[in-house]
């Protein structure tokens, strides 16, 4: 029955985090910052191509990636 509960609160845990990020996305326009256009972000726009590479957008979202993955192992111990 163990393994059961683990997974249980895995769902639950994945459903939270698709509940935030579906409300950052829906509220995304009424923030203070816009994630992926923040400063440092690299764009180019040429006669007849553009080119976007959100460099600092990347490592805000992967040092907050971290950070959650982080304390999940620390909490699951």
């Amino acid at each position: 029955m163990e393994p059961l509960r683990e997974m249980g609160r895995m769902l639950l845990l994945l459903g939270g985090v698709l509940v935030v990020v579906g409300a950052l996305l829906t509220l995304g326009s009424k923030l203070p910052f816009r994630l992926g256009r923040l400063p440092g972000d690299i764009a180019w726009q040429g006669k007849n191509a553009s080119f976007y590479f959100p460099v600092v957008t990347c490592l805000v979202l992967s040092i907050v990636l971290s950070a959650v993955l982080w304390l999940l192992g620390t909490l699951k111990r």
